[in-house]
């Protein structure tokens, strides 16, 4: 499969980094580098060693065209988050160089920003806090630690069979370049490493919000880009995703662990991040999480852990809702094949869950639950969760 989108060409830049551990035994002499606008040339010391094509993903991010890797049997792409904004944060102004000028003091800084010729398109990394703990526009090494660290909790994409999209590696931009990009800001000075996350992942299809191909925006170019060509097909990319979906709603069952130094338990748990905007879809339908930051483990006392997986579902069911609702309506539209909505949700989620670990489901009356389990095996914390009302 080839990617379609905007392109975005960037220049490359030899770097160092740090490699995710079960990657280090392989060759990633490749994935040397960071990569960044043409805007950012006149602040770097040494040339870039060669451009390369990729399109657009998310405000800050690019994707290779063609697949660069195979995992698990599925074709990943090249995936670089950090790669620099387009518009103004504060407002729809364009972020190219001469817009960034206006945003320091210092002479040499300002006449390198204005050396012509202008930019071909805006875009730029800048020294302005954002989030918490990167640079608008950029990545901060903060967050890609933690993105690295719970890449390299799973079975390379797999974490109890919630999916990731693994940080191969994380790439420091050089460092004199680095120390111009930080006196551009607004109000707050990012202070600490910047960086790039090199990453895989199985497409740039996001759920629903911060790309320009999504299943909320155009259900139709999902189908076509990844050849659903018949109602067996569509039944599959919506089984897929209704599987790892709800493993993403588990996610703090499926890594419950208990301390008993601490009498505490311990698991995965989402902050800031979300379903519709930091997750792509592979071709089948399975849904790979890609923006890791996000994601950290949390202590909690006994009585909190059952509070917490019922909130974890409650967090992302309804963009899971919403996704799947838009998948059926192109499998009817096209296929024409309609059939009664609980009904059809309910056959899918069997098909779904029928061999996974963590979660069975129950009919109870005239409701259909999840009963979730945990990694821990403690039956105290199996609870049902209503998906379908007759």
């Amino acid at each position: 499969m080839r990617l379609t989108g905007v392109p975005v060409e960037l220049d490359a830049y030899r770097a160092e980094g740090i490699t995710h551990r079960q990657f280090q035994a392989f060759d990633l002499s490749g994935l040397d580098f960071v990569y960044l606008p043409s805007s950012l040339a006149p602040l770097a010391d040494e040339p870039p060693v060669g451009r390369r094509e990729f399109v657009e993903d998310d405000n800050r991010g690019a994707v290779s065209r063609e697949p660069v890797a195979t995992l698990d049997g599925r074709e990943f792409f090249l995936s670089v988050k950090g790669i620099g904004s387009t518009v103004d944060p504060y407002s729809t102004h364009p972020l190219d160089r001469a817009h960034a000028a206006e945003l320091t003091d210092d002479p040499d800084l300002r006449e390198r920003l204005l050396r012509p010729p202008a930019d071909p398109e805006p875009r730029m990394i800048t020294g302005e806090l954002w989030l918490r703990g990167s640079p608008y526009g950029g990545q901060g090494l903060e967050h890609a630690r933690t993105a690295l660290r719970v890449s390299e909790r799973a079975d390379l994409t797999s974490i109890g069979g919630f999916l990731i999209a693994p940080v191969v590696k994380v790439c420091f931009l050089p460092t004199a370049l680095a120390e111009r990009i930080r006196r551009l800001y607004w109000y707050r000075q990012y202070p600490g490493r910047i960086v790039q996350e090199l990453r895989l992942v199985p497409s740039n299809v996001r759920v629903y919000f911060h790309a320009r191909n999504t299943l909320g925006n155009n259900v139709r170019h999902v189908f076509d880009l990844f050849s659903i060509d018949g109602p067996g097909a569509a039944l599959r990319f919506e089984t897929n995703f209704a599987r790892s979906a709800v493993a993403m709603l588990t996610l703090f069952a499926r890594t419950l662990a208990f301390d008993a130094a601490t009498g505490k338990y311990s698991g995965l748990d989402f902050h800031d991040v979300w379903l519709d905007k930091d997750a792509v879809l592979a071709p089948d339908g399975a849904v790979y999480f890609v923006d890791l930051e996000g994601i950290d483990e949390v202590s909690l006392d006994r009585g909190e852990v059952r509070e917490r997986m019922e909130d974890q579902i409650y967090r992302s069911l309804y963009e899971f809702m919403f996704a799947f609702e838009q998948v059926e309506q192109e499998r009817v539209r096209r296929f024409g094949e309609a059939a009664d909505r609980r009904s059809h949700f309910e056959r899918v989620l069997e098909e779904a869950l029928r061999d996974d670990p963590f979660v069975r489901l129950r009919r109870d009356g005239r409701h259909l639950e999840m009963v979730v389990r945990n990694r821990c095996q403690e039956e105290t914390f199996y609870f049902g969760f209503r998906m379908v009302d007759r």
